[in-house]
């Protein structure tokens, strides 16, 4: 059976959490300046400060949700309890749980402080197992042929307990090209190849050899890379 594809769409857009604003109410403060002008002529300096102050706020939070979203992750995809960087690249794997059956819906890419950060999101039915790990070379599986793909080195992320579209009801990630994010120290690009015979793999190009570590995060359930930056 050849490997699941699907056509080739642009990138993902960006994410960007709503910034709420709370609306004000402009009959009372229109009747306020028709019946008390006087008072109003000496508070004014302090409403219109009230305010600037106002929009300079939001203005603010606005500017924060666009970098805290700009390096294409989420505010899901932090997790407080997430095991230490171990002292080699040794290949990590773990297991999908019970009658696994998933397809990735998304890839994200972000920089943070000491590491770079690989997401894999999946929707279906449980969790996946993965094995990542250093190859010499990046082949796609089902034809073998070479996969291109930017750096000094290449992970490769295989996720197990993985289903076709048709089965989960998914839709698969597709992009026409690599992904990437500015600013990563270690992570070059990532390149997604297929879902074939149960597991689906991308691959991750690196400056080097770097330590990594991979965990799962639940609801949506994400399986998270995370590359150490150069020492």
């Amino acid at each position: 059976m050849a490997p699941w594809r699907t056509p080739a769409r642009g990138p993902k857009a960006a994410k960007l959490r709503r910034v709420r604003t709370r609306p004000r109410t402009v009959a009372p403060l229109l009747l306020s300046l028709l019946t008390v002008p006087v008072v109003l002529a000496g508070c004014g300096g302090g409403e219109a400060e009230e305010q600037s102050s106002s929009a300079t706020h939001s203005a603010a939070e606005t500017t924060a949700a666009a970098e805290t979203f700009a390096d294409g992750a989420t505010a899901e995809d932090s997790a407080t309890d997430v095991p230490p960087f171990p002292g080699n690249a040794e290949p990590d794997t773990a297991d999908p749980s019970s009658g696994a059956s998933v397809t990735v819906s998304d890839i994200r890419v972000g920089r943070h402080d000491g590491f770079d950060r690989v997401v894999f999101e999946v929707g279906g039915t449980g969790t996946p197992g993965w094995d990542v790990r250093y190859v010499d070379t990046a082949s796609s599986q089902g034809s073998g042929e070479a996969v291109d793909v930017a750096g000094d080195a290449v992970l490769q992320v295989t996720l197990t307990g993985a289903g076709y579209p048709y089965a989960t009801g998914v839709e698969e990630y597709s992009a026409s090209g690599p992904l990437s994010a500015a600013g990563t120290e270690t992570v070059t690009e990532v390149v997604f190849d297929a879902t074939f015979e149960g597991t689906t793999v991308a691959f991750v190009g690196t400056t080097e050899r770097a330590p990594f570590r991979v965990y799962l995060l639940e609801n949506p359930a994400r399986v998270v890379l995370e590359v150490a930056n150069p020492s």
